[in-house]
């Protein structure tokens, strides 16, 4: 890497390789699923093409990303690599960490329902797992992801057109608020739409405790 803090600190190696502007964004997208090239240029409204293609030249040669053939075709797909797969726990604990930041809503700012996948495996993380499996469906704008709790757990992911024992259709700021314990659907009525087995949606999406850690800031 070009730039360096110069201190021997595990933080500051850290953000040596990963705290130049954009390259923990290309993380994100990385942690959904790989990706190529001009799905990371979409999946991040912004860059300039050739600002990302540095920063996947930086990632690369740190040993955190790595180019694929794609499973179907010969194309060439990012993704991470082992070591930089494990930037998945301190990612998912800034996505919690921001929980007071994201409730003003998005304003103006560009968003992606594709990101909730992310955000809603941080925030249900811990969940108490269920004693059956569900799966409930959440519709955000064109997009529909799925979330999944058996007995070992939570899993979101983007919907592979499984049954579903429910779908919930709200807003981005209201599927967030429900997801960190800061809202109930009790609270959201008229604001959240379902379709399917109520019990069902309680049991997954709402976990059993706030993870938000103060008050929204104005």
């Amino acid at each position: 890497m070009s730039r360096s803090y110069g201190q021997y600190c595990g933080l500051a190696r850290a953000l040596d390789v990963v705290g130049d502007r954009w390259n923990l964004l290309i993380v994100r997208q990385l942690l959904v699923a790989p990706a190529r090239y001009r799905e990371l240029l979409d999946g991040l409204p912004g860059v300039a093409t050739n600002l990302l293609a540095d920063r996947l030249r930086d990632l690369e040669t740190a040993g955190v990303v790595e180019r694929r053939l794609a499973e179907e075709g010969n194309a060439i797909v990012y993704a991470l690599t082992p070591w930089g797969a494990e930037l998945r726990e301190p990612v998912e604990s800034l996505i919690r960490w921001s929980t007071p930041l994201m409730a003003r809503g998005p304003g103006g700012d560009h968003f992606s329902a594709e990101w909730l996948v992310l955000a809603l495996s941080a925030l249900l993380a811990g969940k108490t797992a269920a004693h059956r499996q569900s799966t409930v469906g959440i519709a955000v704008d064109d997009r529909l992801l799925q979330v999944t709790t058996t007995p070992s757990g939570t899993e979101v992911s983007r919907h592979d057109g499984r049954e579903l024992d429910a779908v919930v259709r709200a807003d981005a700021s209201i599927v967030l608020g429900l997801a960190a314990g800061v809202l109930t659907l009790d609270d959201t009525r008229g604001l959240v739409d379902i379709e399917g087995d109520e019990a069902a949606v309680r049991a997954v999406i709402t976990p059993p405790r706030a993870h938000a850690g103060g008050s929204a800031r104005q």
